[in-house]
């Protein structure tokens, strides 16, 4: 099953050291198993737009899709045997960056 992990966090400062290191350590064993399909930061929710083209008129609007104090900074897509395996990685994956995990299934 393959399952997506967002990094919810509340700050676009970047990763500490210890993080990006535990956090590259994480990524060398997902992907040694075979469980890692991709991984990425993402830019700040201020860097982001929003494209409404539903109608006869699109429009593009600056920013995020949803004001919250917390927001996606990164993800992971993974391969996992089962929700309670993805839930197992989830956990590790915010041991190594010290934020939260989002986990949903691909459909």
């Amino acid at each position: 099953m393959r399952f997506l992990m967002n990094v919810v966090h509340d700050s676009t400062e970047p990763a500490s050291d210890d993080e990006m290191a535990a956090i590259d350590a994480f990524n060398v064993v997902i992907e040694a198993s075979g469980q890692r399909v991709m991984a990425a930061g993402l830019a700040a929710p201020s860097d982001s737009a929003v494209v409404d083209a539903r109608g006869a008129r699109s429009s593009v609007t600056t920013g995020p899709a949803v004001e919250s104090d917390e927001f996606v900074v990164g993800f992971w897509v993974i391969e996992a045997a089962d929700r309670d395996a993805a839930m197992m990685l989830a956990a590790e994956a915010s041991q190594a960056c010290h934020r939260k995990i989002e986990l949903r299934a691909f459909l």
